[in-house]
């Protein structure tokens, strides 16, 4: 899933070349698996409902699996034994905090009110997907992109515990305290920290905890050079099947709530465009700003563009109903942001030469 034997200084086309088949046309599948989720919807009586039957908290179990499936090679390739090196970078850290915690839900919250003034219902959705920062699929977009696994398994585990620290203090104080001060109409969010936490423990630390086992339970058996140039091709694709078996379960649930008000997706997705560019330019930029490397300044893009959509989606789910102006926009945010985030992995590789520093050949 990475650009093997790429280097910095490598045009971009050879960098995008050098793509297994199944990465360098991701594009296509993702559409694909959108419209293959959109028609089973659509052509199955009755499977949206079979499929949300069995529930994780408020996310449908296959969605759950697929999430899990996604994220445990990812995590498995991330050398744990080189953490001590991404924590002790305190530009990357702070930058990421800053990024994510203070700049990212502003954003989101004054692009809601830009776009969407007499929308309170997509509104306050989209506020809670700008409170949901990421955990799950951006660490696949790093991977495609070779970013630092290292430092994005590190940014998304602070990003965890910020997330069950801060979720329900952010949006108390998005949705009421700041409307209240420029003397716009405010809303409530009533989420706990124990629920926030389940989901963090489920979407992450399982994938994580497996991911580890596998490293340090290989290793141990047959040696490093076996487990990263034996077992972790196996299971490598096993990322992109999960990532795209996820989207035709998400599409299949949510595709009739989709197609049946095409315009009040497309109010919602103009804000959700402009925050994704935002945050990952912004994201780039700082990175190249403060001297970090090609490789961790597209974590740190990366890590400030995405965003927690299975999170974002059960707290609206759970405390508007699945049926509300706050869900439809939860449902939207990786309609947007799965096609957009692809289409960012090939502008990161395309700007790699930017950066001089010679880049080591990943697995």
């Amino acid at each position: 899933m990475s650009a093997q034997g790429a280097q910095a200084t490598a045009p971009p086309v050879g960098v995008i070349g050098a793509l297994p088949v199944l990465d360098r046309f991701l594009p296509v599948w993702i559409i694909a698996a959108m419209g293959a989720g959109l028609l089973l919807g659509r052509l199955v009586p009755g499977l949206d409902a079979a499929l949300d039957a069995v529930k994780i908290g408020e996310i449908s179990l296959p969605i759950a699996l697929g999430l899990l499936l996604m994220m445990y090679p990812v995590l498995a390739k991330v050398r744990y034994d080189r953490l001590g090196t991404v924590t002790g970078d305190r530009r990357l850290l702070i930058s990421s905090l800053l990024l994510n915690w203070v700049l990212g839900p502003a954003l989101m919250f004054a692009l809601a009110w830009v776009f969407l003034p007499d929308l309170p219902e997509y509104r306050t959705g989209l506020i809670i997907v700008g409170l949901a920062r990421c955990i799950a699929m951006v660490l696949i977009w790093n991977d495609l992109a070779c970013g630092h696994r290292e430092a994005a398994a590190v940014l998304v585990a602070l990003n965890s515990i910020f997330q069950v620290i801060a979720f329900g203090a952010l949006g108390w104080f998005y949705l009421q305290v700041l409307p209240g001060w420029l003397g716009l109409p405010q809303s409530a969010l009533e989420v706990s920290a124990f629920d926030i936490a389940f989901y963090v423990l489920v979407f992450l630390g399982i994938p994580l905890l497996a991911g580890y086992a596998s490293r340090k339970l290989g290793e141990r058996a047959r040696g490093r050079t076996w487990y990263e140039q034996r077992f972790l091709p196996r299971i490598g694709p096993i990322a992109l099947y999960g990532l795209l078996f996820t989207i035709v379960i998400l599409f299949a649930l949510q595709g009739h709530t989709i197609t049946s008000q095409p315009g009040d997706v497309a109010r919602i997705a103009l804000p959700l465009l402009a925050y994704f560019a935002l945050m990952w330019g912004g994201g780039f930029l700082t990175g190249k700003a403060i001297g970090l490397p090609y490789d961790k300044t597209t974590t740190l893009a990366f890590t400030a563009a995405s965003n927690n959509f299975e999170l974002a989606i059960a707290v609206a789910v759970g405390v508007f109903g699945i049926t509300s102006g706050q869900a439809l926009a939860g449902v939207v945010g990786p309609l947007i942001e799965v096609p957009v985030l692809v289409a960012l992995v090939y502008v990161s590789l395309a700007g790699r030469p930017l950066f001089t520093a010679k880049e080591p050949v990943r697995a």
